[in-house]
């Protein structure tokens, strides 16, 4: 694990000036002026290099794929903790658990620096669109998915930070990149330009993209993040209309069974199903452990799989981040069959494979430290497929700490649902808010039906208890998937709820790194301003 964090505390080095280097924007790209940069390696009309270059990003850097993406947005709420055993990223409990957060720190530089670097890629494919003039129809999907990853990117920040610098055109000369920071209005505004771009270009579904292109960004991708955004402004009936462009596209449908969702064995049936809207794609191939090159994995699944210590490997399955609290499963009806889908309990069966697992007993909990068993009571059950037999047979890891081929379901169908049905109670439509609720929940329940006892119906009787309602089944749906914490923060829970943890007002927003500010000096004045509250 150690050298694990030294190497990603490399990449930020490598990776601090690159936030000086943004370019290009989306508004009227097409009717600007031509460049004069030219570049005789692009065939005219193609953008795929770097359109596929920053699916790399996502996969591969740490800012969206491990430890500090887990960090930011599973880690700081109260249902998910650090896990692994307490000797490993023990700096992560202070700033993340306890939120004494720090303004120079691997993690915190990392997502910084990963999220700037993938805004920075997206300029360079829209600086290229704009110098070759493109208009061919593929070249616009390419030009939709740049737009779609800078919206994105600037959408995390504006939620981890509040006020970053928003850089529009490519930089021609260094100094012209360092920039003050932008007001969260106009950081809304032009992710709200961006995803316009994104839902006019990007196909309906990857059969736009042609074969073999599963996991591409589509409209429907578009306007899911469009409602994120527009549901963290309490624009109601924009999150209402963005759904119901997503609902009724007809591309998407819960799956019948809710652990069939995170199934990525050999078949990888539940990799990009119907109910996935977007995923962050990771493959390992046959015999990966021997041959690297067919290893186009992510550490995604590693960084969350059961980590053991000691002489005996037979579950050193990955890093063991990012595990259930005791407050998540004291709270959550043992009667929900999400519960177990989703918490694996050290010392016991993992079910089998009707409740996500394959028949195996896990070790027992020891002590934090995992002599003599395992650190952690709970594991994260939803990323539990990396023990698959048949799977770790295939690549040839069988106890290396490795399940590379897990996805990342970054959107799916469920919180489309739940975020029609929270947009709706907030507009006086109970009906439709009891309609997108029961979806959920009888799905949870096994389509048992509205009679059922397990994961009863809920039927509206106020704006008020259709709110609560809707906030548990969030907690319960989404619970490891990093949805809570920032949840906590706009519906102005996060004070009730962290506040034992140490989490204060002020906590909303994490520091900008000091790294940043350092670089932005121009005469001894530093021209990235540190966050108020945290000066």
């Amino acid at each position: 694990m150690k050298k694990n964090k030294i190497l990603i505390y490399n990449r930020v080095l490598l990776f601090v000036v690159p936030i000086l280097l943004i370019s290009a924007g989306c508004q009227k790209f097409l009717d600007r002026k031509p460049l004069t940069a030219t570049l005789d390696d692009l065939n005219q009309g193609s953008l795929e290099a770097q359109s596929l270059g920053m699916y790399n990003v996502l996969r591969s850097y740490a800012g969206f794929s491990t430890l500090p993406w887990i960090d930011f947005h599973s880690i700081r709420d109260d249902d998910a903790q650090k896990g692994s055993d307490a000797s490993d990223g023990k700096e992560i409990i202070t700033e993340f658990e306890t939120f004494v957060y720090s303004k120079d720190d691997w993690a915190p530089n990392t997502y910084w620096n990963d999220h700037y670097t993938m805004i920075n890629a997206a300029n360079d494919a829209l600086y290229i669109a704009d110098s070759l003039k493109v208009e061919d129809d593929a070249s616009k999907r390419n030009i939709g998915e740049a737009c779609f990853f800078r919206a994105y990117s600037y959408f995390e920040l504006v939620k981890t930070y509040g006020e970053v610098p928003l850089l529009k055109a490519k930089i021609q000369d260094p100094l012209d990149g360092i920039k003050p920071k932008e007001t969260v209005e106009n950081l809304y505004a032009f992710i709200d330009s961006n995803l316009q771009v994104a839902a006019d270009y990007l196909p309906l579904n990857e059969e736009g993209w042609g074969s073999g292109f599963k996991g591409r960004l589509t409209k429907g991708a578009a306007n899911t993040l469009w409602a994120q955004t527009y549901l963290f402004r309490s624009n109601w009936a924009k999150v209402a209309e963005k759904c119901n462009l997503v609902i009724s596209s007809g591309q998407y449908s819960l799956l019948d069974e809710f652990s069939d969702v995170w199934r990525d064995g050999v078949n990888g049936n539940g990799k990009n199903s119907a109910e996935s809207i977007w995923e962050m794609n990771a493959a390992i191939g046959e015999n990966a452990a021997s041959n690297s090159s067919l290893d186009n994995g992510s550490g995604w699944g590693t960084c969350q799989q059961i980590r053991q210590n000691g002489a005996s490997q037979e579950w050193n399955l990955g890093w063991g981040w990012n595990t259930p609290t005791d407050k998540l499963v004291n709270a959550w009806d043992n009667n929900d069959p999400r519960k177990g889908k989703t918490v694996l309990y050290s010392g016991q069966s993992d079910g089998g494979p009707t409740m996500g697992g394959f028949g195996a007993v896990i070790p027992a909990y020891t002590n934090p430290d995992g002599v003599g068993g395992l650190a952690q009571k709970y594991w994260n059950k939803k990323l539990y497929t990396g023990n698959d037999p048949a799977m770790r047979q295939y690549t040839g890891f069988i106890n290396a700490g490795n399940a590379g081929w897990i996805n990342h379901r970054i959107l799916r169908y469920a919180d489309v649902i739940l975020m029609l049905a929270e947009a709706s109670n907030e507009l006086g439509d109970g009906a439709k808010a009891e309609e997108m609720l029961e979806m959920i929940r009888n799905r949870a329940s096994g389509n048992l039906g509205a009679g059922r006892t397990v994961v009863p119906f809920i039927a509206f009787a106020s704006q008020t208890q259709m709110r609560q309602a809707i906030k548990d089944e969030r907690r319960w749906e989404f619970a490891m998937e990093g949805y809570r914490f920032y949840d906590l923060v706009r519906w102005g829970d996060a004070i009730k709820e962290l506040g034992p943890l140490g989490y204060t007002n002020r906590c909303r927003y994490y520091p900008i790194p000091q790294q940043a500010i350092n670089l932005s000096k121009v005469n001894g004045v530093e021209i990235l301003k540190q966050n108020p509250e945290w000066e």
